[in-house]
């Protein structure tokens, strides 16, 4: 009878911590995950300064938390929207690079310069956007799955505090 009481306890405090582990690693799962760029000088500031501007939706999306989180990503919706700040110098703006191409799409949405790169699967599917800004002190990059088409409308919605935060030059 010792046996029963004593195994009892444990079963009933076993079964608990394993909903609390269970409900704790489905939380972090659904979090986006989001590379962290490692921007350098003047661009941490600016990346700093936009992450507290940037708004709490992105053409309807709410804004969610990234996976890690840092002053340096951003995430809205489901799909996520990514958007990472202090990114490199895109490869097909990087003369001698193996991408590069001088006749890269761009295009001004609400006084913000982007550049357009179609993004593809291993498969050559289409997936959505990545869009990145040109002509600014720092570069902002933020990604667009094609459940948000038309992808560009996002732009609007981040063009205030990118052009309060990011100084233009080059």
């Amino acid at each position: 009878m010792l046996g029963r009481v004593t195994s009892a306890p444990r079963r009933t405090l076993t079964l608990p911590l394993l909903a609390v582990l269970f409900t704790a690693v489905g939380c972090a799962a659904q979090r986006p995950a989001v590379p962290v760029p490692t921007p350098r000088g003047d661009s941490v500031r600016h990346c700093r300064a936009l992450h507290k501007e940037l708004p709490k939706t992105l053409d309807g999306a709410g804004r969610g938390t990234a996976e890690p989180a840092s002053d340096f990503t951003a995430v809205w919706g489901d799909p996520a929207v990514r958007l990472r700040c202090g990114v490199p110098k895109p490869e097909v703006l990087t003369p001698g690079s193996e991408h590069y191409n001088p006749n890269a799409d761009a295009a001004e949405v609400n006084g913000v310069e982007w550049l357009f790169e179609k993004e593809r699967d291993q498969d050559k599917n289409d997936i959505g956007y990545r869009f990145t800004t040109v002509l600014r002190k720092t570069y902002v990059e933020v990604t667009v799955p094609k459940e948000h088409a038309p992808e560009v409308n996002v732009l609007t919605d981040l063009a205030d505090a990118v052009k309060k935060t990011i100084p233009a030059g080059v």
